[in-house]
């Protein structure tokens, strides 16, 4: 592993000492990694660093990074000598945090021109541990463009009021909110909690996202959109790859951690609000695809994690009807 920590030769100092670093991994993103690293360029608060993680791409990812690091002293490299994974990135990262906040930038995002200044300030004025703020889609357009869309319902649901100094058990809705680049944090927070990104796992964001919602003293959360989330033309993100099994195994392992970790602290009202997101938003897609799928595997494994969402809901851990589509793929 080797860092690029050149300074003298850079420009884009700060004068100030940074308050946030910004953790930027990336592995084969060199279609959009300059984009995501411009988005930083342009973010109203100036001290920010930002630590550019190298996942050992193929592509030109890496030189991306690299001059970036020559041309401002803002932004570090690390490269890894091999594939690590996304959540292994993460945890390099949070190695080398030396600022009162941590947050995260996936390289093939953008993040909106006040994110920092509107993440930093609320969390840094109301003393809480964290701060959450909404999100969209960043959708492909014919020729190759890409524009956002609409705060969706749920993302809306969990962030909008602002709220300062909240909790998971005033506001269980903010469990909706998974993703680890819609959020700042004390660095503190991380440390005192011993919390790190699982590796070899995909959807590794969504245990970590209920583990910081319940060490946290308190949190806040602001409807403001912070980050644009692409959604990759050529259907490469993971997102878009449900329908191959071992992703799936990963998708329902992710969601059924994230509720043990809400039901393993006490939050009973946050694990009913994640299940009955996950019944409405998450479980449809999946319906459609396995009443198709080639493995029958698919299907088994779908029905056996429905089962389980709708037992909590029968014992009184989750209350709310069932869709007609979920209730009939109980019987695979």
């Amino acid at each position: 592993m080797g860092r690029d920590l050149r300074t003298d030769r850079r420009i884009g100092r700060v004068s100030t000492r940074p308050a946030v670093t910004v953790i930027v991994p990336g592995f084969d993103v060199g279609d959009y990694a300059a984009e995501a690293l411009d988005s930083l360029r342009a973010q109203t608060m100036p001290d920010w660093t930002a630590i550019l993680i190298d996942d050992a791409s193929d592509d030109a990812t890496g030189d991306i990074f690299e001059e970036a690091a020559a041309d401002d002293a803002r932004f570090r490299v690390v490269h890894h000598d091999r594939r690590r994974g996304l959540g292994a990135a993460r945890n390099t990262g949070l190695d080398l945090v030396e600022t009162p906040f941590v947050g995260f930038l996936d390289a093939d995002d953008r993040m909106t021109p006040r994110a920092l200044e509107r993440l930093v300030g609320t969390v840094a004025a109301s003393g809480s541990d964290l701060a959450a703020g909404a999100y969209v889609r960043l959708r492909p357009e014919p020729g190759g463009a890409y524009s956002p869309g609409v705060v969706q319902p749920w993302v809306a649901a969990a962030t909008d009021p602002a709220r300062t100094g909240t909790t998971i058990d005033l506001h269980p809705e903010a469990s909706g909110n998974i993703v680890a680049w819609s959020k700042v944090s004390r660095i503190d927070l991380w440390r005192r909690s011993a919390l790190r990104f699982p590796v070899g796992r995909l959807y590794e964001d969504q245990i970590v996202a209920q583990r910081l919602y319940s060490h946290a003293r308190a949190f806040d959360v602001i409807p403001d959109v912070v980050v644009e989330w692409r959604e990759r033309a050529d259907g490469s993100s993971i997102t878009q790859r449900k329908d191959a099994l071992p992703v799936l195994h990963d998708y329902l392992e992710a969601m059924a951690g994230g509720i043990a970790v809400l039901d393993a602290a006490g939050h009973s009202a946050a694990a009913s609000a994640r299940v009955r997101l996950i019944l409405a938003m998450d479980v449809p897609p999946l319906v459609q695809i396995a009443r198709t799928h080639s493995d029958d595997g698919y299907r088994r494994a779908l029905g056996a994690f429905l089962r389980d969402l709708t037992a909590r809901r029968d014992t009184g851990r989750s209350a709310g009807p069932v869709a007609p589509e979920v209730a009939a793929a109980l019987l695979w």
